[in-house]
C-alpha cells in the first residue's frame, strides 16, 4: 500500500467525486479509478459506494479514511523532519494541548522564539488527555500539554508552576449566582455540562460518589461550546476558571466550587524521543522557562 495511493483515496473521499478529484490531483480519471480498484483488491474490501455522479465511503472506507489520514500525516512529518535534520531553517512543530489558560506558557515560549526564528509553524491540536496522548503515542504530535499527571513509564515531563481552578459557569440571572461559591448539593437540581475527562477523573476527586447525583445534560471537549449552552439558559458548566468570558460586561459569571478542586498542567513527550531541530529548540525554551 503506497502513501501516494492513500493520498488519492483521501482526495476522492473529500471531493465525493472521482472527476473532481482527478483534476485536483492532475491524474487522469481512468488512472485514478484503476488505482482505487487495485486498492480495493489489495485490501479485499469495497471502499466506495458508486453512484451515477458521486461516490461515498462504505464502512470499510470510513475506517481506511481514518487510518490513511494518520499515515499521510506521519509521512509528511517524517519528510519535514529529514529536511530539517542537517541545519535549522525553520519547520513545523505539532503540539497537543488541553484547554487551559496555562497554555500562556506555550504562548510565551513561542513569543520568545519568534525574536530569533521566523520560519517556525506551530500546529496545535486541542483535546483531552486521552485524545492528545493517543496522537503523541502514534508520533503524530511532538509534545503535549495535559492536565492529568503523566504516565512516568512512557513520558518525560515538565511541570507548569500554576494551577487551573475548577468552578461553575452560569448566567448572572441564575439563583446560584448570588452565592460566592457552590457545592455539589447546590448543583444537583440543575442541568450540568462538562468534559468526558472531568466525569472520569476530576468530579470523583471533588465529591466522590456524589458526582453520580449530578444531572448531566451534555459533554463538550471545548468549554467555549458549553458556554453557548449556558448563555441560552440550558444549564451550568463545570470547567476551569479563565476559559470563558465572565467579565463585568458578560452575561455569564464564574463561581468556584467547594471543596476547592485544582488541576496541574504538564508538558510531556515520549521517552527516548529524538526531536527534530526545531522541536528541540522549543523544548529547550520551555525547560529554561519552567525548570528551577
Amino acid at each position: 500500500m503506497e502513501i501516494r495511493v492513500l493520498r488519492y483515496f483521501l482526495e476522492i473521499a473529500r471531493e465525493g467525486n472521482i472527476t473532481r478529484a482527478s483534476k485536483r490531483l492532475h491524474v487522469t480519471q481512468p488512472t485514478l479509478s484503476r488505482q482505487m480498484k487495485d486498492l480495493e483488491k489489495e485490501l479485499g474490501k469495497k471502499l466506495f459506494k458508486r453512484g451515477s455522479s458521486s461516490v461515498s465511503l462504505t464502512d470499510e472506507g470510513m475506517l481506511l479514511r481514518k487510518r490513511a489520514e494518520d499515515l499521510v500525516t506521519m509521512a509528511d512529518k517524517i519528510e519535514n523532519e529529514f529536511k530539517n535534520m542537517n541545519e535549522f531553517a525553520g519547520g513545523d512543530i505539532y503540539i497537543g494541548a488541553a484547554e487551559s489558560h496555562l497554555i500562556k506558557y506555550l504562548a510565551r515560549a513561542v513569543k520568545n522564539l519568534n525574536r530569533n526564528y521566523k520560519n517556525i509553524t506551530y500546529h496545535i491540536t486541542s483535546g483531552g488527555t486521552e485524545q492528545v496522548t493517543e496522537k503523541l503515542d502514534k508520533g503524530l504530535l511532538d509534545i503535549a500539554f495535559i492536565v492529568e499527571p503523566p504516565d512516568l513509564s512512557k513520558y518525560n515531563y515538565l511541570e507548569i508552576p500554576e494551577f487551573d481552578t475548577w468552578g461553575a459557569v452560569m448566567r448572572k440571572d441564575c439563583p446560584l449566582a448570588k452565592k460566592d461559591s457552590v457545592t455539589i448539593d447546590d448543583l444537583v437540581d440543575y442541568p450540568i455540562f462538562c468534559s468526558v475527562q472531568s466525569i472520569k477523573a476530576d468530579l470523583p476527586r471533588w465529591c466522590g460518589e456524589k458526582s453520580e447525583q449530578l444531572n448531566l445534560m451534555a459533554t463538550f471537549n471545548l468549554a467555549g461550546n458549553g458556554g453557548v449552552f449556558v448563555k441560552e439558559g440550558l444549564g451550568i458548566e463545570l470547567t476551569f476558571d479563565k476559559l470563558l468570558d465572565t467579565s463585568k460586561e458578560s452575561e455569564l459569571c464564574f463561581r468556584p466550587i467547594i471543596p476547592n478542586l485544582e488541576n496541574k498542567m504538564y508538558v510531556i513527550w515520549r521517552k527516548y524521543q529524538v526531536f527534530t531541530p526545531v522541536t528541540e529548540i522549543l523544548v529547550n525554551e520551555l525547560k529554561e522557562m519552567l525548570m528551577p
